[in-house]
């Protein structure tokens, strides 16, 4: 007998009326119309089974912290980091894992079930990495958390930088980071790419780097990146994060990095509701929209994901961890409204930053690991659409999350007795 059995699925490739059977926290089969006796069995009733939702860029240590110790007034990314480094002092272990899991609860409630999050290591305390290593044990059985070394305050540019990001990656984070528009100098920002790659290289890490996140067409350190991966053999193995300053470089330009990009076998993370709130901040009338090229890049044989990069915190006051919320914003930004393109946004936040995490067992196939989410819409265009809501959220086969149907009742002569916004067709 089966552990579960869920029928009458649609999956986000397009198939209908099938069934997804759960053996020992593994998809033992997923066919159409199976039946065979099952401790549980679901209907899904036609509705969207889909892979779990995955954020490849967050910042935990940062998350639920807003308005502490006060509002970035400015919007603007420099206060933010300016603020966060405020907010340090105050920090204590127990805080930052208290919110940091009340995240993750938001987070599997929404079907959030993979996060790579970006953990600040400019104190030589190393106090926020402390603190997520032990979030990440804790929430281990529910969520694939990836801890990235990041430094915050400029690997080169903090007195014993570098040092401090060795020394986390000791302790266990899984990812080098950096941010190289935030050195002193451009050259500094370059020789930094060179150092955290080689880093990467010897201890056989990906890299994932806060790149070009600049209104300035002449922050082109994505292009030494590009180049150190190829250099290095770290093809595949090696994301830019947010990428802004493409939105403003010259075609001719971009015609070339793109290439180069492709080259390197690059990942791709942009971040809509950070960069269309933070990026243009600086300009009257027109205004940037400040998100890198999507549509180009993927076109471009690129993975490319959507991260939700900030919640409550001193960089963005909004969010709820809803990766649909993010490919949303994305789709509109990027003006990706053919169903083509709907449908690459929901890859976005599925399958894509699943090839960047290097997810494992990843998927709704036979052998992979039981990890879905049944989402009230019937395919990914109206889970967009919807933000749907998630009806069941299951890991390893159980489930361990549900919310009720979002149905309205209506008091109309002469018109329907409820109301879910579902299409017709």
């Amino acid at each position: 007998m089966l552990d579960l059995l869920i029928r009458n699925a649609s999956l986000a490739d397009g198939r209908k009326n099938m069934s997804v059977a759960v053996q020992d926290g593994k998809i033992a089969e997923v066919s159409e119309g199976l039946q065979a006796p099952a401790a549980e069995v679901v209907d899904a009733e036609g509705l969207l089974l889909s892979p779990p939702f995955v954020d490849p860029h967050f910042h935990m240590d940062a998350t639920l912290s807003y308005g502490m110790p006060r509002v970035n007034e400015s919007g603007t990314l420099l206060e933010g980091i300016a603020l966060w480094g405020e907010l340090k002092p105050q920090l204590t272990h127990e805080a930052l894992v208290e919110r940091a899991l009340a995240y993750c609860d938001w987070a599997v409630a929404r079907g959030l079930l993979a996060i790579r999050s970006h953990v600040d290591t400019s104190d030589p305390s190393l106090l926020p990495v402390e603190a997520m290593l032990d979030v990440q044990k804790r929430v281990a059985p529910y969520i694939d958390l990836q801890l990235v070394a990041f430094p915050q305050d400029g690997v080169l540019r903090t007195p014993g930088g570098l040092d401090n990001l060795k020394r986390a990656l000791d302790l266990g984070v899984d990812v080098v980071g950096g941010i190289p528009h935030f050195e002193r100098t451009m050259a500094d920002g370059a020789e930094s790419v060179r150092i955290l790659c080689e880093l990467a290289a010897e201890r056989g890490k990906r890299v994932d780097m806060h790149c070009d996140e600049s209104d300035d067409p002449m922050s082109r350190h994505v292009e030494t990146l590009a180049y150190h991966t190829q250099r290095l053999g770290l093809h595949g193995r090696v994301t830019g994060s947010h990428l802004t300053s493409m939105h403003s470089m010259d075609n001719y330009y971009v015609s070339k990095l793109m290439a180069l990009m492709a080259e390197a076998q690059l990942g791709v993370v942009s971040n809509p509701l950070i960069n269309i709130t933070i990026q243009g901040r600086h300009d009257s009338y027109p205004k940037r929209r400040g998100m890198t090229r999507v549509p180009e890049l993927m076109a471009a044989g690129m993975t490319v994901a959507f991260g939700h990069d900030c919640v409550m915190d001193p960089w963005y006051s909004l969010g709820s961890g809803d990766a649909l919320e993010v490919a949303s914003m994305g789709l509109h930004v990027a003006q990706m409204t053919s169903r083509a393109g709907m449908q690459q946004c929901f890859d976005a936040i599925t399958l894509n930053p699943a090839r960047l995490l290097g997810l494992q067992g990843y998927g709704i196939e036979k052998g992979a690991h039981a990890d879905f989410v049944l989402l009230h819409a019937k395919d990914p265009v109206e889970a967009l659409r919807l933000k749907a809501t998630r009806l069941g959220v299951w890991r390893r086969g159980q489930r361990i999350a549900s919310t009720p149907a979002p149905v309205a009742r209506l008091n109309l002569p002469g018109r329907p007795a409820n109301t879910s916004l579902l299409s017709a067709r």
